[in-house]
């Protein structure tokens, strides 16, 4: 039967989600189960893409992905896959109604990775981040709102504005193995390499604009899914002091990271602050 392989399929996405992610697993473990399962498929999704361009070097990275892609669009217009992580995949888009430009965007921007390694204008930059981050969140807003397009509309920008926020807190936390190890410089006009702590101010302020353009969005999202988000702010915003408290020269040196014990921390302020109505 179908449904036993569909059943397979979903639970591949969320077992990709768990062990690859502890802290957007985790946020995922606070949306209502209505929506879940469909955030896993989002996130098995786009975590296959990224993992061809960043992590397979031994193979060829370009085949690789041009077969995903030409799968993916397959399993969208059949759909069915014999990828799980697709046919999960397919299985939101058709029920949500995610239109191809938001998965295409995004696949171009992963493409990207496959040769560019350096953001020279801010158009380019803006462009990838719209295609790497702004889109997922895109994504998980249609599943958020079940569809409705008025809510969609209204929460768009905001669900924008977190994509950016989480994807440039990504590109500071792991500046050290995309600039040594994938020879990437993703913020324009920015000597990684000497990195110094005007640029890493500038930076800082561009994500906390968008932190807080993304925290007007949280707090008129669905009940479902409120404090799921809210969850991931937290932890970003959490992630984001410690970078802005570590000096420039040490980010350079090592992925910065938040414990486990804080991780449990920030859950339950962030509880207290869900049930008391103060997001």
């Amino acid at each position: 039967m179908k449904a036993i392989f569909d059943n397979v399929s979903r639970s591949c996405s969320r077992l990709v989600t768990n062990r690859y992610s502890t802290s957007f697993s985790l946020a995922t473990k606070m949306l209502a189960p209505s929506i879940r399962q469909d955030i896993y498929n989002i996130y098995g999704f786009v975590r296959l893409a990224d993992e061809i361009v960043d992590t397979f070097h031994d193979y060829d990275k370009e085949e690789l992905f041009n077969n995903f892609e030409k799968d993916l669009y397959k399993a969208v217009k059949d759909r069915i896959s014999l990828n799980p992580i697709l046919n999960s995949f397919q299985e939101t888009v058709h029920r949500y109604g995610i239109e191809k430009d938001l998965y295409e965007a995004f696949m171009n921007s992963m493409r990207l990775d496959l040769y560019k390694t350096e953001y020279r204008s801010m158009e380019e930059y803006r462009c990838y981040i719209y295609g790497s981050a702004d889109v997922v969140g895109l994504m998980c807003l249609k599943v958020f709102v079940k569809g409705d397009r008025k809510r969609y509309e209204e929460l768009k920008d905001s669900a924008m504005s977190l994509g950016s926020a989480f994807q440039k807190v990504n590109f500071l936390r792991d500046l050290k193995a995309d600039y040594d190890d994938l020879s990437r410089s993703y913020f324009p006009n920015v000597d990684l390499s000497q990195l110094n702590e005007i640029n890493k101010e500038q930076i800082i302020r561009e994500i906390e604009e968008d932190f807080h353009n993304g925290l007007k969005g949280i707090a008129h999202l669905p009940v479902e899914a409120k404090f799921g988000v809210y969850t991931a702010y937290i932890y970003y915003k959490k992630l984001l002091q410690k970078l802005k408290r570590i000096p420039s020269l040490e980010i350079r040196k090592r992925r910065i990271r938040v414990p486990n014990y804080e991780k449990a921390g920030l859950l339950a302020r962030s509880y207290i602050s869900y049930r008391l109505n103060l997001i």
